[in-house]
């Protein structure tokens, strides 16, 4: 389970986060929605660990700044980090180092083939493409057999056979009862996936949604219905003030 309570991040004046709370549990596929500039990398960030905040966040229970948390939780950020000088398959063996993973030559195998990167395991990280790195962070974040796993835009850079796979993989992931926690702006990719959806506007959730409760509506339909209103009551606001 993956709880967000009171996020708030503060650039001088500017709150990219403004009280953010929300909760996926376990075995759910949360949809963290929003236009580019709602906040959702800065929340994203925050429950990585790479941000500053104010308010909590628990992963399985645990603060996320434990050890206990970090132990079970994984993240596939938008932009791959790739060491230049390991390779593909060194990528993979320094986080079974890192975490201490018993895991068999079969298993890390399955998993780069099943993203096409069993030939290639012998790539530089400067040798790979924005795709390849993708995928490379992507098996990274799966060795660890994770309890959460956070994805931050991960179809983009994808190819059509690597977007199913990890379509596929994330609906395994659910079915083993893994907290999944995807922010994105591209709903296409994801109105087959999700069980829970925060929509973000202006560093606020500004609306949540559970798909039994919608599953009849149109979500794009849905989603620019709440955003637009959102804007609209943000420009009554600053009319009425301005008469002041």
């Amino acid at each position: 389970m993956l709880e967000i309570k009171g996020l708030t991040k503060v650039y001088g004046k500017y709150k990219a986060a403004d009280d953010v709370s929300f909760t996926v549990q376990n075995g759910e596929i949360g949809i963290l929605l929003g236009p580019n500039g709602a906040g959702k990398s800065t929340v994203i960030k925050s429950i990585a660990g790479l941000l500053r905040y104010q308010g909590s966040i628990y992963i399985k229970g645990k603060d996320a700044h434990s050890m206990e948390a970090k132990k079970v939780f994984a993240y596939v950020p938008e932009i791959p980090a790739m060491y230049e000088a390991l390779t593909v398959r060194e990528h993979i063996d320094f986080i079974v180092h890192a975490y201490h993973l018993q895991v068999s030559e079969e298993e890390i195998k399955e998993l780069l083939e099943r993203f096409e990167l069993w030939d290639k395991q012998d790539k530089l990280g400067s040798e790979l493409s924005k795709g390849m790195m993708q995928k490379v962070s992507i098996c990274c974040a799966l060795i660890i057999h994770p309890d959460v796993i956070m994805l931050d835009e991960p179809m983009v850079g994808l190819d059509p056979a690597a977007i199913k796979q990890l379509k596929q993989v994330i609906l395994e992931l659910k079915a083993d009862g893994v907290t999944v926690l995807i922010s994105t702006h591209m709903l296409e990719m994801v109105k087959e996936l999700w069980d829970i959806m925060f929509v973000m506007d202006k560093g606020h959730i500004i609306a949540s949604y559970q798909k039994s409760e919608v599953k009849e509506e149109d979500l794009e339909d849905l989603f620019f219905h709440v955003t637009e209103a959102e804007s609209s009551e943000d420009g009554q606001k600053t009319g009425k003030e301005a008469e002041k």
